[in-house]
């Protein structure tokens, strides 16, 4: 799925938070951009391919692209960015989720 400008906009801005908070490095900051370009391209597929979805639905499908990006980000974040990542992560349950079915 091509994402629109505004999901571009919204996953820039949330990889900012999270560069930002975890004290990236440039290469680091362009790494989880693309995880998160990545995950979000496949809720948005996957909402368009489940037209009908709940949002206890979302939430699930939701919770597995969340492990995928967390798997990519252990191959390029610190033991200790990682530990704040997963803090992070728990503040902004809602980035993949139902703020993206629109």
């Amino acid at each position: 799925m091509n994402l629109t400008q505004e999901q571009r906009d919204q996953v820039v801005a949330e990889a900012g938070k999270f560069a930002t908070n975890l004290h990236l490095s440039s290469d680091q900051k362009e790494k989880l951009q693309n995880a998160f370009t990545d995950a979000r391209s496949k809720v948005g597929d996957y909402l368009k391919d489940h037209p009908n979805i709940t949002k206890g639905d979302i939430a699930k499908q939701v919770a597995s692209h969340r492990d995928q990006i967390r798997q990519r980000v252990v191959n390029f974040l610190t033991p200790e960015q990682l530990k704040m990542w997963d803090a992070e992560v728990a503040k902004a349950k809602d980035f993949l989720g139902q703020n993206m079915s629109s």
